[in-house]
């Protein structure tokens, strides 16, 4: 067998996958409304969830076979207890090169130094409205612990803050030029996000949906959009360095970028234990049984490779996607 630096990955599509999102649980302290519906109440039993030992099982078998960058999600990861010793014991696993989390940032105030001091360096915070009234319509929570942690988090000095907004007509449109001036301000880059059919079919509709295309034309309207070369972490983004203010922006079209899939290097793993191959897509691979009672290495590196078989060519979100599971339940 090569050795663990020289393993890779590659699906069907000829795409090495080299990227892993994790999610440690669907709890969620906010309700978004592209993530969860209203009045949903179905979590996963505690017992379904994945223990840290199973999680991390995982992460050491995909390294074996070619993982090499990991990103914690949930739900909203910072709920769930001992979150931190868990990502230094992920950083920690011979062979992986970068551990990253997705945050909706509300817990970071008390938890950004405890994951800084477990290695942790590169963080996402979802931030959809500077203005709290707008803010708390979409997500249900509050404003003012999101700016302390990312306060938090630049004093720290963490290597990559990034800002993720998504995109609602008639809810955030008149936020795009404040969050990118915010973001200037901050000296961190932004990424502006299409909605996607992966709770509720029905927020795609006219009247919600709003493309990157748009705002990145709002955007250009008030600052020269130059695109740039370098690459911004291991996502599908294409990044943008405004000519005056200097801001980085960065713009994930799922729906209305047509190449969008061909730059797919990520699996997903659910909290209960599921590989998808693919966001919008229902396939998943059961791991469950290579875990428990016991861990089985050899099925549990069979049943990863069985799922990256039939990770498929491009998502299914422009096909009338129905969603099977809502995103709290799949991962960021």
């Amino acid at each position: 067998m090569p050795p663990i630096a020289n393993r890779q990955m590659i699906d069907p599509a000829g795409r090495r996958v080299d990227y892993l999102r994790i999610s440690v649980t669907d709890r969620c302290n906010e309700r978004c409304l592209y993530c969860m519906p209203e009045h949903y109440s179905a979590w996963l039993p505690r017992g379904d969830l994945l223990t840290y030992e199973e999680i991390l099982a995982v992460a050491r078998a995909g390294v074996r076979l070619g993982f090499r960058r990991f990103r914690v999600t949930g739900g909203e990861p910072l709920v769930r207890p001992g979150i931190a010793a868990f990502v230094g014991r992920l950083a920690g696993i011979p062979g992986v090169e970068s551990v990253q989390m997705t945050t909706n940032g509300t817990r970071l105030p008390q938890l950004a130094r405890p994951l800084y001091d477990a290695g942790l360096r590169r963080i996402n915070i979802s931030l959809d409205a500077l203005d709290p009234v707008i803010y708390r319509g979409i997500t249900g929570g509050e404003l003012a612990p999101v700016l302390e942690g990312l306060n938090a988090v630049r004093d720290l000095g963490f290597e990559s803050v990034k800002l993720n907004t998504v995109l609602i007509r008639g809810r955030n449109d008149g936020q795009i030029l404040p969050l990118v001036r915010f973001a200037a301000e901050q000296g961190v880059a932004i990424r502006f996000i299409e909605l996607m059919p992966v709770s509720l079919s029905e927020m795609l509709d006219d009247s919600n949906f709003l493309s990157v295309s748009e705002a990145g034309r709002m955007i250009a309207a008030e600052d020269e959009m130059e695109p740039l070369d370098t690459v911004l972490g291991f996502g599908p983004a294409r990044y943008f360095r405004l000519k005056r203010s200097g801001a980085v922006v960065g713009l994930i079209g799922a729906l209305t970028d047509l190449h969008f899939c061909e730059r797919c290097n990520k699996m997903r793993l659910t909290a209960d234990g599921r590989l998808r191959p693919c966001l919008g897509n229902h396939l998943e691979t059961n791991l469950v049984p290579a875990l428990r009672p016991s861990v089985d290495e050899s099925l549990l590196e069979s049943l990863v490779k069985s799922s990256l078989a039939v990770k498929p060519a491009e998502h299914l979100f422009r096909e009338n996607y129905q969603p099977g599971r809502i995103m709290t339940a799949i991962g960021g």
